[in-house]
């Protein structure tokens, strides 16, 4: 199939078969588009459908949004992962307000140097926005392209990333690229899958070479897969008079800036921290969590201080809070759970 015969099979199973019910299509804005492909990075649509209606009820634009604090926005995030994306979601919105008038830049190139666009995102907002003629390379329009041009290139290396990139650019139809990059994006989600795709639905099944030759699971080509690490730790679920203490986490490393509740390395690391401390505790059932990298076990420790005890010195620097005002915190969902489940008695 040549290049023009690839896009309009495209564009006429878009405009036949393709999703429109999703709440950011049709949509010119490009705060809503912005938002919507910030929160489907690594997130299935079923999940963002979740909180797209939720943030933006309390964000209704991209000023309402640069001047809420970072905490309002994790609270809103919390849950969906991958909290670096909320950060610079704020940073981007502030940075658009402060040096831009309000207004995201109409361009690839403009929008893909503001914090936490990357190239795929920008091409996305100027497409669907701007009617730009860029492409895009998310994993559903990575997926099937590959296998459509029978792409053996390892994507693992930056130069075969590249020369994909290349070749999405040259497949680009004069018109109606924002259907067509629509259509390539509902392909990869609904038809041409990581699993069993769907190759009777395909309207490229014809012409695509990894059905030709029975292997379109094999596409795309990654050698260097991610290897997951295990972990452990505790926490110190620590409470007095109805409140209980929370720490805010570090700016950098996992759950990089939410309130979460003290950890330790280990649970005996804990026992002995806790080791004569007036109360009682009691140990809770351990709650897996998997991380991008890790699969992480957490051990939580529910300790009741006694009223007006003073605060030991191993619960380490934080604030007092009701449940309440805890949940209302950006809070990686493990601890939100554990919060919401009342725990000890």
């Amino acid at each position: 199939m040549t290049a023009p015969g690839l896009a309009a099979a495209v564009v006429r199973w878009q405009r036949r078969h393709g999703r429109r019910d999703l709440p950011w299509q049709g949509t010119r804005d490009p705060y809503r588009v912005w938002l919507s492909e910030v929160m489907l990075q690594q997130t299935q649509v079923a999940t963002v459908l979740e909180y797209y209606p939720r943030f933006l009820a309390r964000f209704p634009d991209l000023a309402a949004l640069a001047a809420a604090p970072l905490d309002d926005v994790l609270a809103l995030w919390s849950g969906l992962g991958y909290y670096s994306r909320a950060r610079h979601l704020h940073r981007c919105a502030q940075v658009v307000v402060a040096e831009q008038g309000g207004r995201f830049p109409a361009t690839r190139a403009g929008l893909q140097a503001l914090p936490g666009i990357g190239r795929s995102t920008a091409a996305a907002i100027a497409a669907f926005c701007f009617g730009q003629r860029e492409a895009i390379l998310d994993g559903n329009v990575k997926r099937v392209l590959t296998r459509a041009l029978g792409f053996e290139g390892d994507l693992a290396s930056a130069a075969e990333e590249q020369r994909l990139w290349a070749l999405a650019e040259s497949l680009l139809p004069s018109r109606d690229v924002d259907v067509y990059t629509q259509g390539l994006m509902d392909l990869g989600a609904t038809v041409c899958r990581a699993r069993r795709p769907d190759c009777e639905r395909c309207p490229l099944a014809a012409s695509c070479a990894a059905r030709a030759a029975g292997t379109p699971e094999r596409f795309p080509v990654k050698s260097r897969r991610l290897r997951r690490g295990r972990r452990e730790a505790a926490l110190l679920w620590l409470r007095r008079g109805g409140r209980l203490w929370m720490v805010q986490r570090p700016e950098r490393g996992v759950w990089a800036g939410l309130w979460s509740l003290p950890e330790f390395d280990s649970v005996a690391t804990l026992e002995q921290a806790v080791d004569g401390w007036p109360g009682q505790g009691e140990w809770l059932a351990p709650v897996a969590h998997a991380l991008t990298h890790f699969d992480w076990t957490l051990h939580p420790l529910a300790w009741r201080l006694p009223a007006r005890t003073p605060l030991p010195a191993a619960a380490g620097p934080g604030r007092w809070f009701t449940p309440a005002q805890a949940l209302a915190l950006g809070l990686p969902a493990p601890v939100r759970r554990l919060i919401e489940s009342g725990g000890m008695a």
